[in-house]
């Protein structure tokens, strides 16, 4: 840029000087002929006036010189710096970097460009502004896809299962009641330890084997709830005395927060069996010792209620297939996994929802949200 302006400087200062030499050439000459025409003090004069012709050169390459300074300054000035900061302006701006300052004071050669760069950086703002709101609304709209095929994969599994329960439960449902007749009767016909010991651990995988029956049942059907207002808080603190009064669980700290007098639109018999699902879960994560903590708040979208512990937390693996019918990280025998199946199902009942996640601190919290009522 600025080799560029010097050679604009140049070429209009050696025209100007050219111009100049033309101009004074044949009045010179032609004085200098009429002194030579006068006598010896005309020679003299003749003499002077020959030295001021020879320096005459040097001082048009004077003149060239400082009229090259004083248009390059003046160029520069004007056009040079105004073009550089405007080149700079128009680097950030193909960057797509629309926070840069456009040059205050162009000068009138610019003043056009400018505001074309400031309606084009205007431009350029509102699309950019367009296209970040129209990518915040494709992932929303994408995370909404995401769960509605995560919502019917589910119902297709419920749907399946529930088919499956109908036969089974047909099947298995009546010959289990015949054996758990029977074993009552051996029971109370023998003495010998060891036969009762026996029956007892046949009777316990029998009474298992029909819990699997009956969770399949509340999965299958339609759940039968009757709607109404329910104190979420006096629902939670009345599952927890029942918890806790088991003797399994004596090392268990219980905390609780509940919003006084938040009611939510539901049905206080499955909101119990939710609850009670999901602080056996907690004892049992925790393996009998820590801190189950429970809370309740009034959302916009209803009320909710928080059960946290102090376990482990939840498995990444194991996230994704929590909610599934007869999947459970628990030991083979000692768990069905059917609890939080059932719970899904009954809170999705009444309209609400049951979401599981990990707490920042170390274990694992579930949320229940129903309607507000």
């Amino acid at each position: 840029m600025k080799g560029r302006i010097a050679s604009v400087a140049f070429l209009l200062s050696a025209v100007g000087t050219g111009l100049a030499w033309l101009t004074l050439q044949r009045p010179l000459l032609s004085l200098m002929d009429l002194v030579r025409q006068c006598g010896a003090q005309g020679a003299l004069r003749g003499v002077s006036l020959s030295r001021t012709l020879g320096s005459l050169p040097f001082l048009l390459g004077l003149d060239l010189v400082l009229l090259t300074a004083v248009s390059y300054g003046v160029l520069d000035f004007m056009v040079g710096r105004p073009l550089r900061r405007t080149e700079k302006v128009v680097e950030h701006l193909g960057r797509l970097e629309l926070d840069v300052s456009l040059p205050e004071s162009p000068g009138p050669l610019l003043s056009r460009v400018q505001r074309a760069l400031s309606r084009l950086r205007g431009a350029l703002q509102e699309e950019q502004q367009t296209t970040r709101h129209q990518l915040e609304a494709l992932r929303a709209a994408n995370a909404r896809l995401s769960q509605a095929r995560t919502e019917l994969v589910a119902a297709e599994r419920l749907a399946t299962v529930g088919r499956l329960a109908a036969g089974v439960a047909h099947e298995v449902g009546n010959p289990l009641a015949g054996i758990l007749g029977y074993l009552s009767l051996a029971q109370a016909r023998t003495r010998e330890p060891e036969v009762l010991e026996y029956l007892g651990r046949i009777d316990h995988e029998v009474q298992r084997i029909d819990g699997i029956v009956r969770g399949l049942l509340e999965i299958g059907r339609p759940a039968q709830v009757n709607l109404g207002p329910v104190d979420v808080g006096r629902v939670a603190e009345t599952c927890v005395r029942l918890v806790k009064a088991g003797r399994d669980f004596p090392d268990v700290r219980w905390e609780c927060a509940f919003a006084p007098g938040l009611l939510a639109w539901a049905d206080a018999g499955p909101v119990s069996q939710i609850v009670i699902n999901l602080l056996l879960n907690a004892v049992q994560a925790m393996e009998g010792h820590g801190v189950v903590r429970l809370s309740t708040r009034a959302e916009t979208r209803g009320v909710v209620l928080r059960v946290e512990d102090t376990g482990p937390g939840i498995a990444a693996e194991a996230m994704t297939r929590l909610f599934e019918p007869f999947f459970t990280t628990r030991p083979p025998g000692e768990g069905t996994g059917m609890g939080l199946a059932v719970s899904l199902h009954l809170a999705e009942s009444m309209a609400g929802r049951l979401t599981a996640e990990n707490l920042p601190g170390g274990g694992a919290c579930f949320t229940l949200l129903l309607p507000g009522s």
